[in-house]
């Protein structure tokens, strides 16, 4: 019967390096559906790059500025997203994350008609730049919703 060889330091290093980036790019996705729930309040700059590209049902746009206003308009209004089944590629500084959102949104009397809830599937583009990982891109599938 022959042992395994442990591992080398750099295989180790590696590993870590890996579990590393899934944990910040999942906390990343988390961060953007708090980030949509403060009504997009708080610092863009810690969610997006600067370039960043959306598309979603409520529109597409490009750069951060863009993002944060096409935000803001479609999120008026007290939301609630549950995101869960984060999967996660990395090449190098650049990855590719899959989840899927469930959004809620809380209408009261007044507010503009639109959907109350929104199941869909976020495919998000993240970069690592000067050690951090932000989105690069947004974009939103749908699946299904309920408008009342």
């Amino acid at each position: 019967m022959t042992t395994p060889l442990s591992p080398t330091p750099a295989a180790l290093h590696a590993e870590v390096r890996a579990l590393a980036d899934r944990a910040a790019l999942t906390d990343l996705v988390h961060r953007l559906g708090r980030w949509l729930d403060g009504r997009a309040d708080g610092d863009p700059a810690r969610v997006f790059t600067d370039d960043v590209r959306a598309s979603t049902p409520g529109g597409e746009v490009r750069g951060r500025d863009a993002v944060v206003a096409q935000a803001r308009r479609n999120h008026d209004l007290p939301t609630h997203h549950l995101i869960g089944n984060v999967l996660v590629d990395v090449e190098g500084d650049v990855a590719e994350v899959t989840a899927n959102v469930t959004a809620h949104f809380v209408r009261t009397e007044g507010s503009a008609p639109g959907p109350t809830e929104l199941g869909g599937r976020y495919v998000l583009g993240a970069e690592r730049l000067d050690g951090r990982w932000l989105l690069s891109s947004v974009e939103v599938e749908p699946v299904w919703r309920v408008v009342e």
